[in-house]
């Protein structure tokens, strides 16, 4: 029986990324869940590759990033590198290095680099450890049937679907972390807004073990081709010589399914004779959609069943995984008793700004690929080519600068607007799809720092709240933490004795939320600290209660 007298404590629909984060994310706070997942494995389709900065800092805060690592069937100290030719025996037209922050080099900005493995293999890794934690099931060839909130709790129905059998069990809350096609996402009525189908699009996995050594462009995590012919892009899965190709902006009338996928790789290359066996073949179309409501009652969405975009900037299956930290900590709050009904309200309010800032990118990205950046002459020799590339170059560069620098949409990603934020009236960093600035202003990330040992600042975080004292002793906090521990509030008063600090925070304290966020901050702590804790915990709606002084920021 879990805590809320019901079966489980939560019920996650879909074992993906998403659905695997969320039961990791709960079950490191002791919430007993399950995840059915209607295939019988993790990892059937690689389509993401770009397991981003911020991602990993969820794994090391889980304590798995180094198991991703490795996992990966690329080598750890292969390049982060992004080059656009014409083919891939054709002539070099720009390079992007250290390409979504993937080198290794440690970065005050952020305690994990970014990693290009594919999301099978990170699937595999987040199954594991949402297998070994206490309370956490997951089960496949299970699928959610159907269900019923009745206010006090879900029943749902899970069919079996080697047998057909179905069995009731009873949660406190649901999670629809199942896709595209969310049956989750239909059952509570949410409708996706915005555009669809803007183009066709052919992805390929294949295996060719000459390839790598069978161009002139060095190791890459991408290749861009740009060329009239087949404008396409293609990667390394890993060091055995297996690719995945994705042909881009197909004309409508061509039918993916009529074209030979060996001849549409060795078009694109320029490698005529490249020997090739299929692996699989995924043609998708690409969306630019919002759900109109992220929850209904005790049923929440996560991950694609609320928002889906193109896939350019590597976005979509990490700002899923942010969903499930976000949705995650809050859930455990409730069931653990602290949290309020404000918390579980601010998961759209949060989110939804985030999926919309980010996916406006992704679609920006998405208007500039080899189909766009292709013009007349680009292949041809002599010194109309040769300037006709040069120009191309020019154009990539300044076009493709924002999807490979990516730091201001990763981790610039703010809540300043949320009922569980307390604002301290300075003025928030200017956001930029390219430039992180660290800030503590109140809804942003909380500053990164490498300290003196060798450590993160971001290890030394409590799983709950963490008050964050910049300097001095912190025997002032001793009001905020007695009230927290009152109210059962998972609270740590951390004292990292940095000189640094103090003006990477703008303020002596700062109350940082389970997801690394900060809640508030402030040179001194508020005369009725039960009042702040009330809001960042969901418990009161006003700010009127508290008279905070602004911060010396």
């Amino acid at each position: 029986m879990s805590k809320s007298g019901n079966d489980i404590d939560v019920l996650i629909a879909g074992a993906g990324p998403v659905g695997l984060s969320a039961a990791i994310e709960l079950g490191q706070r002791g919430i007993s869940c399950l995840v059915v997942e209607r295939n019988d494995r993790v990892g059937y389709s690689p389509r993401a590759k770009t397991t981003n900065v911020r991602t990993r800092e969820h794994l090391r805060r889980w304590g798995i990033a180094d198991a991703l690592r490795a996992a990966s069937p690329i080598p750890p100290d292969y390049p982060s590198n992004v080059v656009f030719a014409t083919r891939m025996n054709g002539p070099e037209l720009a390079r992007f290095s250290n390409a979504l922050n993937g080198s290794r080099a440690r970065n005050d900005l952020y305690s994990e680099e970014a990693q290009w493995v594919p999301q099978y293999v990170l699937e595999e890794v987040l199954r594991r450890h949402a297998s070994s934690l206490p309370g956490v099931t997951v089960a496949f060839n299970t699928e959610l049937a159907s269900f019923t909130d009745d206010g006090r709790g879900v029943v749902s129905q899970l069919k079996d679907v080697a047998s057909g059998a179905v069995r009731e069990i009873a949660s406190a809350y649901l999670i629809g972390a199942d896709g595209a096609r969310s049956a989750v996402r239909q059952a509570i009525g949410a409708k996706m807004q915005g555009e669809g189908a803007f183009s066709k699009n052919y992805n390929i996995i294949f295996r060719a073990p000459a390839l790598a050594t069978s161009h002139a462009h060095g190791p890459a995590i991408m290749y861009w081709m740009v060329n009239e012919e087949v404008p396409s892009l293609l990667g390394p899965m890993d060091s055995e010589g297996l690719w995945f190709f994705m042909a881009t902006k197909l004309p409508n009338d061509v039918d993916p399914a009529s074209v030979d996928p060996v001849e549409l790789i060795r078009a694109g290359t320029g490698l005529a004779d490249l020997e090739i066996e299929i692996v699989g073949l995924d043609p998708w179309v690409a969306h630019r959609l919002v759900a109109d409501r992220y929850e209904k009652g005790r049923v929440f969405l996560a991950g694609d069943a609320c928002h889906l975009h193109p896939p350019f900037g590597g976005f979509g299956m990490n700002m899923g995984i942010g969903d499930a930290v976000d949705l995650g900590w809050k859930l455990a709050a409730v069931l653990r008793g602290w949290g309020g009904p404000e918390l579980l309200a601010s998961y759209t309010a949060e989110r939804r700004k985030v999926h919309e800032r980010t996916i406006a990118e992704a679609v920006i990205n998405y208007g500039a690929v080899g189909n766009q950046l292709v013009r007349p002459g680009l292949e041809q020799p002599g010194p109309l080519g040769e300037a006709t590339r040069r120009e191309v170059g020019e154009i990539i560069e300044a076009t493709k600068l924002r999807e490979f620098r990516t730091l201001g949409i990763v981790l610039g990603s703010r809540y300043e607007d949320s009922a569980i934020i307390v604002s301290d009236g300075s003025e928030p960093p200017v956001e930029h799809f390219m430039l992180y600035v660290p800030s503590a202003h109140p809804g942003c990330l909380a500053p990164h720092l490498w300290l003196a040992d060798g450590s993160s600042l971001y290890d030394h975080f409590g799983q709950g709240f963490t008050l964050l004292a910049t300097s001095g002793d912190g025997a002032d906090a001793a009001p905020l933490t007695a009230a927290a521990t009152r109210l059962g509030l998972p609270l740590k008063l951390l004292l990292p004795g940095d000189q640094r600090l103090p003006a990477r925070y703008g303020a002596r304290f700062a109350l940082i939320r389970p997801d690394q966020h900060v809640a508030w901050r402030g040179d001194v702590i508020p005369a009725d600290c039960e009042a702040l804790l009330a809001i960042v915990t969901g418990r009161m709606k006003s700010e009127a209660a508290l008279g905070i002084p602004a911060t010396a920021a």
